[in-house]
């Protein structure tokens, strides 16, 4: 049975195309987070619009783990990161519905990118994001706004900061509303 709040696969490409890299440049949403030699993961990476320009800002010495519940985004990324030069630098993750996230410690970005609203579990998925953090470690939030109002945004935030973060809001990223989340302590 398909998991109840995720997105399709064969959806993806309405919002993962030449348009959308226009509208969401991978490099300057992420390049101010991301550096050379990081360690990152993209949950939620879909096709892997992300899980590109990510590999790009780690550059040669970094990784990035792109990790997703459907198989068939998993390809989409194995078969962009390749016709890329990327893959390299890029470990596709499969996730399981209601198993931890398999993220090893030492992340020192991560990023969930419109998909927050569709993890059923919130609460032990922030905690699960929090503990795979590198102290000082972030963690980007982006959620879409025709989906995503500002009552549950504002709830969502609450609980990062109940699962132990601080909260820093972003603005500049079009139809979405974002948090910089970082590891407290």
């Amino acid at each position: 049975m398909p998991h109840p709040f995720l997105c399709p696969w064969w959806l993806t490409w309405t919002f993962d195309n030449p348009v959308r890299r226009l509208i969401h440049d991978p490099q300057r949403i992420v390049g101010p987070f991301v550096h050379p030699g990081d360690m990152v993961a993209d949950i939620g990476c879909g096709m892997g619009h992300f899980s590109l320009g990510l590999a790009r800002a780690v550059g040669p010495s970094g990784r990035v783990l792109a990790i997703d519940l459907q198989a068939r985004q998993l390809e989409a990324v194995n078969r962009r990161a390749a016709r890329e030069g990327l893959q390299s630098r890029i470990e596709t993750r499969a996730a399981q519905p209601a198993e931890p996230l398999p993220l090893p410690p030492g992340i020192a970005f991560a990023l969930a990118f419109w998909m927050l609203h569709e993890v059923p579990g919130v609460d032990a998925f922030l905690a699960q994001v929090r503990d795979s953090l590198a102290p000082g470690g972030t963690f980007l939030v982006v959620e879409p706004s025709v989906h995503v109002g500002r009552a549950q945004f504002d709830d969502e935030v609450a609980r990062a900061k109940a699962a132990g973060f601080s909260a820093t809001p972003l603005t500049g990223i079009r139809f979405s509303r974002a948090v910089l989340l970082r590891r407290a302590g």
